[in-house]
């Protein structure tokens, strides 16, 4: 099985061919192709290249399948004693992409 680990969003994701993954919101629409060149991490067929702080040379290609928003966070503040209480929620940016190639 091949799959690397990539950085996107300040975040690190395994991803394998065929994952639909969610990462923070990407430029692009539906349809657009989007290539990852931080690769941490490369593993196939029992191989592991592993990047100084990238691996020289790979990429993930993926594809835009939504430009969508994440569930709901809630946010609540309490103070006790006090009477202060208060609650708002947040709904993050995301975009789905469905992984293509990986590249070495």
């Amino acid at each position: 099985m091949t799959y690397a680990v990539i950085k996107t969003g300040g975040k690190q994701l395994r991803v394998a061919e065929g994952d639909v993954i969610a990462v923070e919101k990407l430029p692009g629409e539906k349809g657009d192709r989007i290539v990852f060149d931080e690769v941490l991490l490369v593993a196939r067929e029992g191989e592991v290249v592993i990047g100084t702080p990238v691996v020289a040379g790979a990429k993930v290609t993926g594809e835009i399948t939504a430009q969508t928003k994440d569930r709901k966070i809630v946010v609540f503040r309490m103070k006790r004693r006090k009477g202060y209480r208060k609650k708002t929620g947040h709904r993050q940016r995301i975009t789905r992409l469905k992984v293509k190639e990986i590249s070495l």
